[in-house]
């Protein structure tokens, strides 16, 4: 890929730009391992802002789709996929999660950020209710190391892709 290509492939995994440039700066990657092993080391020297940065690239769980594929284009496909099972959702859960992630926001100041690959809705959501009483600090690093999980995921389908 060229450098402009590999920004936007980079951007679509992880939405910081501090990550995406030590990314860049760190190619060509050798191998998966490698490419992997990068993301992780530049992801550790990111700060407070680079990572609620990251989470400004994912749609709210539970949020309506429509909107999100307009506001969310360039991952939308993959943030819907990684989201599926929340159609699959009660109402019941829905508004539960909704109202959970208004509450979640509230107390913390950013968006409720976990891997949902392989989750269904009532888990996020029992995740999301586990997680409402943690210390700023603590939460804040744990989205960040779930912002981590989604990351390497992602990059596991660009190379699929490419």
């Amino acid at each position: 890929m060229g450098e402009a290509e590999a920004s936007a492939a980079l951007t679509r995994c992880c939405g910081a730009s501090r990550w995406v440039q030590g990314m860049l700066e760190r190619r060509p990657f050798g191998s998966a391992e490698a490419l992997h092993r990068a993301a992780d080391e530049v992801w550790a020297t990111m700060e407070r802002a680079d990572v609620l940065e990251a989470f400004d690239h994912h749609p709210r769980i539970g949020a309506d789709l429509g909107a999100l594929r307009e506001k969310f284009a360039s991952t939308a496909d993959w943030s819907g996929g990684e989201q599926a099972s929340v159609a699959e959702a009660s109402e019941a859960t829905l508004h539960a999660l909704r109202d959970g992630n208004v509450a979640y926001e509230a107390r913390f100041g950013h968006i409720f950020i976990v891997c949902a690959t392989g989750k269904t809705a009532a888990q996020m959501l029992a995740l999301l209710e586990a997680r409402l009483p943690n210390e700023p600090a603590d939460e804040l690093r744990i989205a960040a190391a779930e912002q981590a999980k989604i990351t390497h995921l992602r990059l596991d389908k660009i190379q699929d892709a490419t």
